[in-house]
């Protein structure tokens, strides 16, 4: 089916006798009319995504999980865009019933969020799939959706896929960038002695430890994100410690990336080392990804209480709602 327009207008085509059918019997104004309208749309776009799973899943011969948020389409900041610990709970129902034999392909599109839920997240899913993971990304996959990716085995990207650096947030402050400003303040005053007034009333708005925690937070990413590659990605590769360095020295040093939501394209990735396929390599499969990850998008729009999705090829489905 593929584009966005060809997917919106097969599913008008659908629900629209479905909705003049209920306007025959329900009055338009009832709140019985908006219940079941609610259910047709819903209904119908869950029909279209998980169609494009199973169809996904019949070309691989693995399990396909979707974990999609939708935080571009946000208007105000909410926690459940990005990950969290109660995405293991949606994990968990989609992983349930799968042959864990077959391996598992996760369609990410993701902010990121926090790190040790990551790294719960990724410690769950490499032991019930024995480490045969592979992530695709048919658009973003961002911060500590980066490093989930880094976890597989493999990535997939499309030309417009993009992944970002690994230097994680701190309470929204680049972590490299608080510890890198609090040396310079300790040089600087040291040196510049009349400059120290100004560094105090940029360091006193630190909070007590908080320079120490965003240490942790670096090392935390750092060391993960290192593991994950040796042992999974690089396993086999007789270069493996020269390979990671490379991609860590790009992805998890700030003063590299320049900003946190920087874009790496499937060739920035390519060039730094990451094991990458492109998505266009297999056509058909390029065309139901694409096309499943377009159904997301007109979900998101048609029910716009939706904030993200985490479901699977076998009709497992965990829907996070609230305000956007």
């Amino acid at each position: 089916m593929g584009n966005f327009t060809e997917i919106d207008k097969a599913f008008n085509t659908v629900v629209a006798p479905q909705i003049s059918e209920l306007a025959a019997r329900v009055p338009s104004n009832t709140q019985q009319f908006q219940n079941e309208f609610n259910n047709i749309i819903n209904n119908e776009l869950s029909k279209i995504r998980f169609g494009f799973m199973k169809e996904i899943s019949d070309i691989t011969g693995r399990n396909t999980i979707c974990y999609i948020s939708a935080w571009l389409q946000g208007i105000t900041a909410n926690i459940d865009y990005s990950i969290h610990d109660n995405d293991m709970i949606g994990l968990m129902n989609a992983v349930s019933g799968l042959d864990k034999n077959k391996g598992l392909d996760i369609i990410l599109h993701t902010p990121g969020g926090v790190i040790t839920a990551t790294e719960s997240i990724v410690k769950y899913l490499r032991v019930m799939f024995h480490n045969d993971i592979r992530v695709i990304v048919p658009h973003m996959a961002m911060s500590a959706g980066t490093m989930i990716a880094c976890s597989s085995k493999e990535i997939i990207m499309g030309k417009e896929s993009s992944l970002g650096p690994i230097d994680p947030q701190y309470h929204n402050v680049p972590a490299q960038g608080v510890i890198k400003e609090f040396q310079q303040a300790i040089k600087e005053t040291q040196t510049s002695p009349n400059v120290s007034l100004v560094w105090k009333e940029i360091i006193q708005q630190y909070r007590p430890t908080f320079v120490g925690e965003c240490q942790n937070v670096v090392e935390l990413s750092f060391n993960l994100v290192r593991d994950w590659l040796t042992t999974c990605m690089f396993k086999n590769s007789k270069n493996k410690e020269e390979r990671v360095k490379k991609i860590l020295d790009e992805l998890a040093s700030h003063d590299t990336s320049k900003v946190h939501d920087r874009h790496y394209s499937i060739m920035d990735c390519k060039k730094i080392g990451l094991k990458v396929t492109p998505l266009e390599k297999n056509q058909t499969l390029q065309d139901k990804v694409l096309s499943l990850y377009h159904s997301y998008i007109l979900t998101i729009y048609r029910m716009p209480n939706t904030l993200k999705f985490i479901e699977s090829q076998n009709g497992q489905t965990f829907v996070i709602t609230g305000n956007r």
